[in-house]
């Protein structure tokens, strides 16, 4: 566990009225010693929050948020790391969620994220792409121009994007586009390792892994809507000090309604009521729940629904993937001029670099400075971006011993030893089984729906549930774009609504019983499923 600073064929449910009476909880669940509650909000991460949020809002107090974890983030999350040998304190560093990616643009809207980063303060700056040095087995290796190879393919294949979606052609996997626009790296090592810093580093997963249609609409809507910049957050308080500190803003200190530290093992879901039963034989029956666990944790089981999920509902979750983005952390000494190895390079104020590994595609090829200017300037750390699964399935030792025998090619045998080293494991965390969701080659909208899609009373929300914004902490969280709401807000707001007798907007999320194909029709990319923002917006760019 982490260390932690104090910090949604045929319609099945075609838009049917939600019903309001008083409930009668699941017979089997009945017991008069649970906690009684009108929303039980299972989850306090971004989207839980957010959902909590639109019940107060809604003048709505008698809710409860429930998480397993001793803090408010899920997984937006830091621990210590290293020495600051000034202060003799440790740094704060992220293990999860890190960038406020795309910000605002001139006539165009301002990223909820940002807005949020910048009212509480949290430090960051601009992370730039450009500021990039290259090498392969032999040191430094100039192949930079392959970047903008590649981004040329790139504008190919979003023109070829945006003809699929709209006239409702088949979807092709990513690897498929790219081949048609003529970028095909093969055995090219270079290409390959250009190719990883341009696709595989954003998504998780390789472009034969991923649909062609939806990266690109997952990229546009984002930054095309915003703009094109990624910030860092480098706060020593923790980039959830913003989720925590907006949830505090309708919490108490030491509110009865955050049950932290409490792990959900069963839920019983009927139309009329929820009941949630955690590990410790504690009980909250509820009238409408909202669950916000990760991808991860709704593939794995780790949660008994009763009645068991229908197959529908099943083939949504199971449709779409989970990713993991491990971040390995080393702390290196300077050398005796104050300096650090990799600052010897052409431009010490180099951001990023670029390793081609002569026989493997993405062995360790992305690593990043935070000693850069701008960043956590003297701190010695240097972290890289892996192969996740296999780093976090082997020990410490093994990893460190292949990261520096990396380095040692990139920078020369005399590279000093580093004096902190971890990194986090969120493929294997149980309440997480990975760090973001990527939308694979076929799966329908009509099928991502039915990951959205609520039964009966039980509700669901968070970044895997949206169609647009999947994979960013935006789509967790209110976007006030064309009157539309991301997956938290919009769920609180519907169950409001409910709850307040509004049967106009109290309707339930369409599901499809039955999928036909896996193309899609461009009459189905409406709000009802989950398309609020057309991705042929181009404020930002």
């Amino acid at each position: 566990m982490f260390t932690y600073l104090p910090l949604r064929g045929a319609l099945l449910l075609s838009l049917l009225q939600t019903a309001i009476a008083s409930p009668a909880y699941p017979r089997n669940t009945q017991n008069s010693t649970c906690t009684k509650a009108k929303v039980a909000v299972l989850g306090a991460g971004m989207a839980g929050i957010a959902a909590a949020q639109s019940l107060h809002n809604a003048s709505i107090s008698d809710f409860v948020v429930i998480d397993v974890n001793s803090y408010i983030g899920g997984r937006v999350a830091h621990t210590t790391f290293g020495i600051n040998s000034s202060t003799k304190q440790p740094y704060t560093v992220e293990l999860g969620a890190n960038w406020v990616q795309g910000l605002v643009s001139d006539g165009g809207p301002e990223n909820p994220i940002w807005t949020l980063a910048k009212k509480w303060g949290l430090e960051n700056t601009y992370s730039n792409y450009s500021s990039i040095q290259t090498y392969d087995q032999d040191g430094s290796a100039d192949f930079a121009r392959l970047l903008d190879n590649f981004e040329d393919a790139y504008s190919t294949v979003e023109q070829d994007a945006g003809t699929i979606l709209t006239q409702n052609l088949q979807d092709r996997t990513m690897r498929t586009g790219l081949s048609i626009a003529d970028w095909k790296p093969k055995k090219d090592m270079q290409m390959q390792a250009a190719e990883w810093w341009e696709f595989d580093w954003e998504y998780a997963y390789s472009p034969d892994q991923s649909s062609q249609t939806w990266a690109i609409v997952n990229y546009n809507t984002t930054f095309y809507q915003f703009s094109g910049d990624n910030n860092y957050v480098f706060d020593q308080r923790g980039f959830n000090y913003f989720i925590e500190s907006e949830a505090y803003t309708f919490l108490q200190s030491n509110d009865t309604r955050l049950h932290l530290n409490t792990n959900i093992t069963s839920i019983a879901y009927s139309n009329s009521g929820v009941t949630i039963t955690n590990a410790d034989g504690s009980c909250i029956q509820a009238d409408y729940a909202i669950c916000t666990f990760s991808l991860g944790v709704l593939q794995n089981d780790v949660v008994d629904f009763q009645p068991a999920l229908p197959a529908w509902k099943q083939t949504g979750i199971e449709g779409m993937q989970m990713g993991t983005y491990t971040k390995i952390f080393f702390q290196f000494p300077p050398g005796s001029d104050g300096t650090f190895f990799w600052e010897h390079g052409p431009d010490p104020a180099t951001q990023f670099f670029l390793y081609a590994d002569p026989v493997e595609r993405g062995w360790y090829p992305v690593f990043q400075s935070l000693s850069a200017p701008g960043f956590i300037e003297g701190s010695g750390i240097f972290f890289c971006n892996s192969r996740s699964y296999r780093a976090e399935q082997q020990d410490d030792d093994a990893t460190k011993a292949e990261v520096m025998a990396v380095l040692k090619k990139m920078f020369g045998a005399d590279i000093p030893d580093p004096i902190d080293f971890m990194y986090p494991r969120w493929s294997t965390e149980p309440w997480a089984y990975g760090s973001y969701s990527n939308w694979p080659p076929g799966l329908s909208i009509e099928t991502h729906q039915n990951l959205r899609a609520n039964l009966g009373r039980l509700w669901f929300a968070g970044e895997a549930t949206s169609a647009e914004y999947y994979g960013f902490l935006q789509g967790r969280v209110l976007m006030g774009l064309k009157g539309a709401y991301t997956e938290g807000q919009a769920v609180g707001t519907t169950i409001a609504e409910c709850i307040g007798g509004n049967k106009t907007d109290c309707k339930s999320e369409p599901s499809y019983q039955t999928v036909r194909g896996c193309t899609t029709s461009e009459r189905q990319l409406t709000p009802e499923n989950g398309w609020f923002v057309s991705s042929m917006d181009t404020f930002g760019f």
